[in-house]
């Protein structure tokens, strides 16, 4: 058993309801976004990508944990001890996808810093606590998958056993289920549809793929041909150097 997920970028509305839907469900502090929409544009069009944690097979994290803190599960979710973690921050700096964040004082200030705290962050104190000073990610909703589980119940399938991204995705533009499984529906679609990973030249095999047959290049994980990527946007994969040329000269016009 392999937990993945395909996530189909010719659907995507950029509507941030997986956004929203993960912040309540692991009731995040103001500053911390487990998932992320980036944008990939070029002269006539913005794709949107959503991005969370890969749950990498070879996972960088894992190996560079000093204190174990950092772990993969047999069923190929990677997970945050919170209680070992010591905030060295080397995982943050392993993650070939910048999908790790370090949770300090300036990142949970409180939803309205100086007053009191809403009823939201009073209730995920006692259901899902946050420690400043460890880092925290997207961990496909493990809880909910390890209580459907215990329940029959089939993630992917059944909604009580599914991250609450999928759930709430409208536009369906989210699947999760056993990679191990030739006949799950993230199996057919990554056949099918040619899903590919991001930045697969780094080795480290995610759990996460990407499908959509509009995306030039999509099959050598190359940004378009005069693509542009934005200096406060991550780059998709391996933007070639024209394309960063292209963006430098862009900005400089606008700033100046």
């Amino acid at each position: 058993m392999r937990w993945g997920m395909v996530i189909n970028l010719s659907r995507c509305t950029r509507c941030h309801a997986c956004v929203a839907a993960c912040r309540i469900e692991h009731f995040l502090p103001l500053r911390i976004t487990w998932p992320r929409l980036i944008a990939w544009e070029n002269e006539t069009e913005i794709t949107t990508i959503p991005v969370r944690c890969n749950q990498c097979k070879k996972a960088p994290c894992v190996d560079v944990c000093p204190a174990q803190a950092t772990a993969k599960r047999p069923d190929g979710i990677v997970w945050v001890d919170q209680n070992k973690c010591v905030g060295c921050r080397y995982c943050v700096i392993a993650c070939p996808y910048q999908n790790r964040t370090f949770l300090s004082k300036d990142k949970n200030p409180g939803y309205f810093p100086g007053f009191r705290h809403t009823r939201f962050e009073e209730k995920g104190k006692k259901l899902y606590p946050h420690q400043v000073g460890t880092t925290e990610k997207c961990n496909f909703c493990m809880e909910r998958i390890d209580a459907g589980l215990a329940k029959g119940l089939k993630p992917g399938i059944d909604r009580d056993a599914t991250p609450a991204c999928v759930n709430t995705c409208q536009a369906k533009a989210l699947t999760f289920g056993d990679l191990a499984d030739p006949l799950s529906d993230v199996s057919k679609l990554i056949l099918d549809k040619a899903g590919f990973q991001l930045h697969h030249e780094y080795g480290t095999d995610p759990s996460v793929y990407y499908i959509d047959p509009g995306i030039a290049g999509a099959l050598s994980n190359k940004a378009p041909e005069g693509s542009t990527t934005g200096a406060h946007m991550q780059d998709l994969s391996t933007t070639d150097e024209r394309a960063r040329k292209i963006f430098a000269k862009t900005a400089a016009k606008v700033e100046g």
